[in-house]
């Protein structure tokens, strides 16, 4: 009796299709993103409470340079205090390749694990510091390496959750930083004066060990792990993408721009005669309208395209630092500048990673995600020194830091543009 021809035998001697055999080889399949349900929406909590507690840390690093200025390292100057922050943001950034490789390889349960450990023991230790060198490796390195373990990751699973509702998920992780940058700075500021020092540290670690809890009983990968080798090919692979490269290029002249404001918004309107009292709240501010930002810019991504509305917004944010931040001389114009440009740079934190799952394949997040991270890392640690040299150089004038701050943000948005315009032409209604 002859054999159908197309039917072959399997290594168990069992009589399999030509059309089975065919698929074999095939890479497994996964169901898509179910763009919701309790446990994608428990991911997006654990990540909301990293999101606090990493971003939203970082954005009190403001009240510990002028503590650290006129208490604790009062012999110090200014720049060599500054050293502490900026390791902070350098650390936190710098680290995305080999957190985001590591997630790649291995999930988000260890590495959330050990970055709780590494943040609550840095802040504990910075508690009981009493010199310079305890504060830079207790502060600015474990507790910073600490929290590039923790959000990384968990935004990153965020993203294999969902699809369709992708950046409405993103916007409202995202506004975890912003409801930190407003509560931490306030809540350190009074702490400080009522407890001291040392317990103000101890108790926002205790608070950030609760929230961490929450993360990593919540925050799980729906991919599972699937480690791999990293050749040289896998680590040039995104650098020969004109896409990638063009977002890149964007998101460090962006970071160059957003952390001028940040960091020299109160002192700019101290010396333009705003009260202390006031000007101590105008970053709380900022961070309340970001919120803001933040969720529009989420939701609205998902309807009009992740690329358009970044671009959008950034080049709002830009423009208000040029028209309205230079030529503010009153309180209320700062306030109005405060808030404006909080809501127009909300974008900047909330769909980074979304971007990157759009320029590249699910499995390679982390990764992609932490080069991201990387480059922002460059204007995260050289912001404030290059300001400080404009500063100086004009004789104690903000209106040239101001407009380095506007151009860039310009440029990086015209970066991102760029990348976007490489993907779909000169198609204006086009969403991507």
């Amino acid at each position: 009796m002859e054999k159908d021809p197309e039917e072959q035998r399997d290594s168990d001697g069992q009589t399999v299709s030509e059309e089975e055999c065919q698929t074999v080889p095939e890479a497994p399949k996964f169901s898509p993103a179910p763009d919701g349900g309790a446990t994608a929406w428990l991911v997006v909590l654990g990540a909301w409470c990293t999101s606090f507690c990493s971003f939203g840390w970082i954005n009190s690093i403001g009240v510990f340079q002028s503590y650290y200025e006129t208490n604790l390292l009062s012999t110090f100057s200014a720049s060599t205090i500054s050293w502490i922050p900026s390791l902070q943001v350098f650390f936190m950034f710098a680290m995305g390749p080999i957190i985001g490789k590591l997630y790649d390889n291995y999930g988000p349960h260890w590495l959330l694990g050990v970055g709780t450990l590494m943040h609550v023991f840095g802040l504990m230790m910075a508690s009981i510091s009493t010199k310079y060198y305890q504060l830079l490796l207790a502060q600015g390195v474990c507790s910073a390496i600490g929290v590039a373990a923790i959000f990384q990751p968990a935004i990153n699973s965020v993203g294999t959750w969902f699809d369709k509702k992708r950046g409405a998920a993103y916007g409202i992780l995202s506004t975890g930083s912003s409801i930190g940058g407003v509560l931490f700075p306030i809540m350190i500021s009074r702490l400080i004066d009522e407890l001291g020092f040392g317990w103000a540290m101890r108790i926002a670690a205790f608070m950030i060990l609760a929230l961490l809890i929450v993360a990593n009983v919540t925050v799980r990968a729906r991919l599972p792990p699937a480690p791999k080798k990293l050749s040289r090919q896998d680590l040039i692979e995104p650098f020969k993408e004109a896409e990638m490269l063009l977002t890149l290029l964007g998101f460090l002249l962006l970071t160059f721009g957003i952390f001028v404001p940040v960091n020299y918004l109160s002192i700019s309107a101290l010396q333009a005669g705003m009260s202390e009292n006031l000007a101590q709240y105008l970053l709380s501010l900022l961070n309340a309208a970001s919120l803001f930002g933040r969720l529009f810019s989420g939701f609205a991504s998902d309807r009009i395209g992740r690329f358009n509305i970044l671009v959008a917004v950034c080049y709002l944010a830009g423009i208000v630092v040029l028209a309205v931040w230079i030529p503010a001389t009153s309180n209320a114009a700062t306030i109005v500048f405060s808030l404006l440009f909080g809501f127009a740079s909300g974008a900047y934190v909330s769909l980074g990673p979304a971007l990157m799952l759009q320029l590249g394949p699910i499995r390679e997040i982390g990764y992609r995600t932490g080069l991201l991270f990387l480059v922002s890392s460059f204007g995260g640690l050289t912001t404030s020194p290059i300001a400080g040299a404009i500063l100086q150089a004009q004789n104690g004038s903000y209106t040239g830091m101001k407009i380095f701050s506007g151009v860039l943000f310009l440029a990086g948005a015209t970066g991102v543009l760029a990348a976007r315009v490489h993907h779909t032409g000169f198609t204006l209604l086009k969403r991507f």
